[in-house]
C-alpha cells in the first residue's frame, strides 16, 4: 500500500504532546519560527525547529519563506487523510450505533406509554 509510509509518517508527528502543541497554535493562524519559539519557552528554539521539522517531513506543516522569516502554515489533508481512513468507518458504525439504540429505546418508551393504564 502506497500510503503506509506517508501514513506512519504523520502517527509520528502525532505522536508528541509538543508537536500537537505547535498544531493547535497553527490552528488558531500562521506564525513565524521565532513567534512559536516565544509561545513555547519550555522548549527553546532548535527543539521548536526540530519538532518542525517532523511535521514537515509528515506534511502537517507548510512553510514559507518571506523576507527573513519563516512563516508555518498549518495543512490538515494529512490529518484528514488519516481520519478517512483509520478512524471515518469506526466513528460512522459508531454513530449507527447510537443511532439504532435511540430508536429501540424512543420505541420501547412508546410501547410502555401504550400499555400503562
Amino acid at each position: 500500500m502506497s500510503e503506509q509510509p506517508d501514513d506512519d509518517k504523520v502517527f509520528r508527528a502525532l505522536a508528541s504532546p509538543h508537536r500537537r502543541r505547535i498544531m493547535d497554535l497553527l490552528r488558531e493562524e500562521p506564525m513565524t519560527t521565532g513567534a512559536l519559539d516565544a509561545r513555547l519557552p519550555e522548549l527553546g528554539r532548535c527543539a521548536v525547529m526540530q519538532h518542525l521539522g517532523v511535521l514537515e517531513e509528515a506534511g502537517i506543516v507548510v512553510a514559507r519563506r518571506q523576507g527573513r522569516l519563516r512563516w508555518n502554515h498549518l495543512d490538515v489533508m494529512p490529518i484528514k487523510r488519516i481520519n478517512d481512513r483509520w478512524i471515518g468507518d469506526y466513528a460512522s458504525g459508531a454513530v449507527g450505533l447510537i443511532a439504532r439504540l435511540k430508536s429501540e429505546l424512543e420505541g420501547a418508551g412508546e410501547a410502555t406509554a401504550v400499555t400503562s393504564p
